[in-house]
């Protein structure tokens, strides 16, 4: 099992970056791909049109989200957990965003390292890239 921390800073408030990782509406608009969200905790989730599943376990209003990801084909938990953390910091440029992710199996780093590089937080920038202007 491995873990991936990453650092990136989104053109938005927290609160809106916050709803944006919160709402399907929203996720579907930067994402480009359908989702089902709730910011309740013990709520299922799904986002890139089910390529990514789990639970939701923990929220603080726009400043913290801790999910579980599931990894296999039945999409239940595997006895290591799999936990996906977002933190939203004020930022001067908008919203400083920290992702912790822990328990990845190591069959699927190269793939997370390269999702959260090249596709998830490319995205969010985008999608917020001029909103505080």
């Amino acid at each position: 099992m491995k873990d991936i921390k990453k650092y990136a800073v989104i053109e938005t408030y927290p609160d809106i970056l916050y709803k944006a990782l919160t709402n399907p509406q929203i996720i579907q608009l930067w994402s480009g791909e359908p989702a089902i969200m709730s910011n309740q905790p013990h709520t299922e989730f799904s986002w890139l049109d089910g390529n990514i599943v789990g639970i939701n376990l923990e929220f603080e209003e726009d400043k913290k989200i801790v999910q579980e990801w599931f990894f296999d084909d039945d999409h239940n938990p595997s006895p290591e957990k799999s936990i996906v953390t977002f933190k939203l910091h004020p930022h001067p440029k908008g919203t400083s965003l920290e992702i912790r992710h822990t328990g990845i199996p190591d069959e699927a780093y190269e793939d997370m390292n390269e999702g959260w590089d090249a596709f998830f937080i490319p995205s969010l920038q985008d999608f917020f890239e001029h909103d505080l202007e």
